[in-house]
């Protein structure tokens, strides 16, 4: 599969036919009996400044990509670019030299954090593991990155118990901040946290990429979230990447039929007369991934399936833009999802958008009438 490339430079992370399976079954001579393959034959690359998103539904194999791309885990095929090195092999002393230009951060802050350390002691000890500044000026670097995620230096003394959970996630940012990364993988960063408080992180991560010039893999199963963060899009399904292109294009015209089926779940407040229409939803559950469907591994859910997807897996269909997608019928989807789309309105619903429109209409007009009363 020829890697996707979205600009000339060098890729800070690049991915060629990546590919990771584990172990689920062994004989009694310790012979593999069976084994997952979590992720297939995947090949992308993350650009200085950007971010990709990675999306998919739960057990897609958006994590084990995100520890691939950084070598926390080995692939079992395929390689690992960070800088245009190869550390798919290398050793441990020598990755853990690169794993300071690629940090990560996970879902659960309070797991990720040692309990007995303080989190000045937390933030200070990748200054010391990769001798970044002076033991005497630790200190002073602390406090500057605890101010540069929004916390006070004084704070510097407590323990993770002592933070909320948006707290804990601004630690752990410092932390990743520490090593002056190029790269940082967000592993569901925001998706435990309330929604006032991913907006804050959010702001935190966009303001920090314009400041440091950051690029940031974004894994994600929110959608919503990923409109308004990411670059590039890529869309996983049973291990293999099935869509990416620029977040604009993949909202605006989802080729694949698992990407339209994302996209269509998402909750929009709006009337029914703005929202988009449906695409047609998938049927059944996720197939095992002990024993992936042959062919297109979504022809057992997929509405628009043929006899021929059956037969034949798709490799990435590049468009001119780089948009690419794995669907060979994509360019028939259209017609069908719009006869698939014409599905009864709930009537109660109806009311109740037909009511907010006129509330809003009287709104509208009583400020316009005061606006006029006062320049009259």
């Amino acid at each position: 599969m020829t890697p996707i490339v979205s600009a000339a430079t060098t890729p800070i992370i690049e991915a060629r036919g990546l590919g990771k399976s584990f172990v689920v079954k062994r004989s009694v001579f310790g012979k593999a009996q069976a084994s997952v393959g979590a992720v297939d034959d995947i090949s992308l690359s993350l650009m200085p400044g950007e971010t990709l998103a990675i999306v998919g539904e739960s057990g897609c194999g958006k994590s084990t990509l995100g520890r691939l791309l950084m070598r926390l885990i080995k692939p079992t095929a395929g390689q690992v670019l960070i800088d245009g090195l190869d550390v798919t092999n290398i050793s441990h002393s020598a990755m853990r030299h690169q794993r300071r230009h690629v940090q990560l951060i996970f879902q659960d802050p309070y797991a990720s954090l040692n309990p007995r350390m303080t989190i000045g002691q937390t933030i200070a000890e990748p200054l010391m593991l990769h001798d970044i500044v002076p033991a005497n000026q630790r200190a002073k670097r602390v406090a500057e990155l605890l101010e540069m995620v929004g916390l006070r230096p004084e704070q510097a003394s407590r323990y993770p118990h002592e933070f909320s959970g948006g707290q804990r996630q601004r630690v752990v940012i410092a932390r990743a901040l520490a090593s002056e990364p190029k790269a940082i993988i967000c592993d569901e960063a925001v998706s435990a946290l309330d929604v006032s408080i991913q907006a804050q992180v959010l702001n935190l991560l966009k303001s920090l990429q314009t400041q440091l010039g950051l690029a940031f893999v974004f894994i994600s199963h929110d959608l919503g979230v990923v409109k308004h963060i990411a670059d590039r899009v890529a869309v996983m399904y049973l291990g293999r990447v099935v869509e990416i292109g620029t977040s604009a294009d993949i909202f605006a015209a989802p080729r694949h039929p698992y990407t339209q089926a994302l996209l269509s779940a998402i909750p929009v407040a709006a009337p029914p007369s703005q929202q988009r229409p449906k695409a047609a939803r998938l049927t059944g559950d996720l197939p095992s991934p002990l024993s992936p469907p042959e062919g297109c591994r979504l022809h057992t859910r997929c509405p628009y399936a043929r006899p021929e997807c059956k037969l034949v897996s798709m490799d990435l269909d590049i468009e001119a833009n780089g948009h690419a997608n794995a669907c060979a019928f994509w360019r028939e989807l259209p017609a069908q999802a719009a006869e698939i789309a014409r599905e009864p309105r709930n009537p109660k619903l109806e009311q109740l958008f037909a009511a907010f429109e006129a509330m809003a209409a009287t709104e509208t007009a009583a400020k316009a009438l005061q606006t006029v009363t006062k320049e009259g």
